[in-house]
């Protein structure tokens, strides 16, 4: 496969991947588009691999935790940035309400628990694979993913309150 039709047939997916990991659609762009200019020049490497989605969504993902430490403070996403990620839907209100409170708090999580929760529950990857994506250990995985969680839960439970009050 050339890297002309692996980018025409991939390039959505991989664009919403970075979307989920940076919850920034315009961040996920770059990010994307750096990575897949990185990728062209070692793409006759990469092309031989088994899963060279993989390899690239690796990419991304180490991208973006780079990208992040390029900057020296850290820039809250702008409301319009997480309106864009999590529209409000057709849908009862009460969903609507909960899933835009879930979509802000990972939003405010740190990039690298924001990596593992979408590595986990979107990519569905196991702790091992997260640890290889990540290059880490399958602890450090595990310290993360569980330190994200009740982070969210902490969150989550004055939240919770709030939208049963409201329905």
């Amino acid at each position: 496969m050339t890297f002309e039709e692996f980018t025409a047939a991939r390039l959505g997916a991989l664009v919403r991947y970075a979307t989920v990991v940076t919850w920034d659609p315009d961040l996920a762009q770059d990010i994307t588009q750096n990575v897949l200019i990185r990728a062209q020049a070692r793409w006759p490497r990469i092309g031989r691999l088994d899963a060279p989605e993989q390899y690239v969504k690796r990419m991304i993902v180490n991208e973006f935790l780079s990208w992040r430490r390029r900057v020296a403070r850290l820039v809250p996403l702008p409301r319009e940035s997480l309106d864009r990620i999590a529209p409000p839907a057709p849908d009862h209100g009460g969903e609507v309400v909960r899933r835009d409170a879930v979509a802000r708090l990972i939003a405010a999580l740190p990039p690298r628990q924001r990596a593992v929760i979408a590595l986990r529950f979107y990519e569905d990857l196991s702790h091992e694979q997260i640890a290889e994506v990540l290059g880490c250990r399958a602890v450090t995985v595990r310290t993360t993913l569980s330190r994200a969680l009740a982070n969210l839960r902490t969150a989550l439970s004055p939240t919770k309150t709030l939208v049963e009050e409201s329905l």
